[in-house]
Order: C-alpha cells, then structure tokens, then sequence
C-alpha cells in the first residue's frame, strides 16, 4: 500500500509539474486538495458530524496552513527543479523533523541521530550545490517546503495521542482548501480540455495515493512501511526522464544516496529509542 502511495504521489508530482507550462502553481494545488475535500465531505456527512470533533482545534488549523504551504511551495520548486532534484531535496524533511522533535517536543535525540542529520543535510548541499549555479535558484522553494512538510509532522505527533486520523485529514483538507481559495481566485486561467483532464487526474490520485498512505500505517508500524518513502527517488527519475528528459547527475545521486542512507538510519535509531522506552 505504501508502494502504491508513492507511486502514486510520483505520478501527481510528475503531473503538476507538466501542468505549470500553462497553470500557476496556487492552481494545481487548489485542484489537487480539492479531492480530498470530496472526501472529507463525504466522512463529515458519513458520520453525521462527529469526524470534526477535536481537542485541539488550534492545531488542526496549523496543521491545514502548513499543508497548503507546503504544496505550494514545492509545485513553485519543481516547476523549475528537475523532478528528481526535487524529490531528494525533499527527503531532507525526515531530519528537520528529528531537530524539530528534539527542540519543541523535548524528544530525546543522541549523538549518532545528529551525527545522522549533520550528513543528511550535507547530501543536500551536495544536490544543490548552492553558489555553483548548477541548481535553479527555485530548490529553495523545495527546501521550505520540506520544512513546512516538517512542521505538519511535528504537529500531526501532538495530534496522535487525541483525535483520530480521519480527523485530521478532514481538517487539513478543509483548511488548506480555505487557505489556498482567494489567491487562487486572482491567478486562475480557464484550462483547456487537456489540462482539465489532467487537473481531474490530479485530484483523483492524490486522494488515492493519501488513502493508501493511510492505510499502510494502518496495517503496520511507520518504521516498517516509512523506508519505501524513498522509491520515490526511482520514480521521480523515471519519469523525469520520461516526461521531461531529465536525468541527474553523478553528484545528485551521491548526495541523494547520502541522504537515503542516513535517512534510513534516523527511521531505525528513532524505533529503538521508541523500544527502549517501552513506546509505541
């Protein structure tokens, strides 16, 4: 199920990026979350209401702001960004999670995990390679969206123990479509029939790809189905060469081999702390 989500997701990305030839980028996310709003509505109608019952409405509305944002961010990035740059670069959102966690949520983090973001983020540096010109200026557009991504997981953590996953879908997807309305209404252009049926597969894929997603959590534990997150990698490649003829260079797949490696590393670190402290 995982797999089938970041195939998916791949797919959605690929597709956005094709779009914002002709689109601008508040667009094709608005689209894209308006699948989700479906959805929602359908969950809210479903259970007469009771979906939205939560004790932390402050924090579902953060967490639908943070989202909006960083999907706009990173449609903004990959419009200019190989696919595949992109998707390492975004891989970086593991690590900012981990400091996160560490400085707001006083979880305990130990040498070897800084040590592993310390060489995270240098396998970033090693993709941009900022200063050399050889990666649009845009991947820093990436790099806040992987942190917005990140304040969206930190916020999700304080959410798990109270409300429900449905739950927070249904908010984040309301929000984010509230959040991204009146821009989009100042920037939108009527699509042509192609584009229409690529923003409806847009929509349909998302809300797919984030049920799979969910799902796969819901069957086993994150620290067995998270690691398959980085098949993103192949498929951003695959298609960035697909669609777009785009094929990284020899530095991005060292620093995005460095990135993955220490990512996979932080993921396992993270479920022996949780064991050793008799976690979930």
């Amino acid at each position: 199920m995982m797999a089938l989500g970041m195939f998916l997701f791949s797919a959605v990305d690929t597709m956005a990026k094709f779009l914002t030839d002709g689109l601008h980028p508040f667009q094709i996310v608005w689209v894209r979350q308006l699948g989700l709003v479906v959805g929602a509505v359908v969950l809210i109608v479903w259970t007469s209401g009771r979906v939205l019952r939560t004790s932390h409405p402050k924090l579902q509305v953060l967490r639908g702001f943070v989202a909006a944002c960083s999907a706009v961010l990173f449609i903004f990035g990959v419009s200019y960004v190989p696919l595949a740059d992109a998707v390492a670069i975004s891989f970086v959102a593991p690590f900012m999670v981990t400091v996160m966690g560490a400085l707001l949520l006083r979880e305990p983090v130990g040498l070897r995990r800084w040590l592993a973001v310390a060489l995270g983020f240098l396998g970033a540096l090693i993709v941009i390679r900022p200063g050399m010109g050889v990666v649009h200026p845009a991947a820093g557009f990436v790099l806040m969206a992987a942190f917005f991504f990140a304040i969206r997981q930190i916020v999700s953590r304080a959410l798990s123990d109270s409300d429900r996953t449905a739950t927070t879908i249904v908010y984040t997807a309301v929000v984010s479509i509230a959040v991204l309305t009146p821009p989009m209404l100042f920037v939108w252009t009527t699509p042509t029939p192609k584009q229409w049926a690529i923003l409806t597969a847009v929509g349909v894929l998302a809300a797919l790809a984030e049920i799979c997603v969910i799902k796969a959590l819901e069957l086993a534990m994150a620290v067995v189905v998270a690691p398959v997150q980085y098949s993103l990698i192949v498929w951003g490649t695959f298609y960035g060469w697909l669609v777009f003829g785009q094929l990284p260079d020899t530095w991005t797949w060292a620093g995005t081999a460095l990135i993955v490696a220490t990512g996979l590393y932080t993921l396992r670190r993270e479920y022996v702390v949780k064991e050793a402290r008799g976690g979930p």
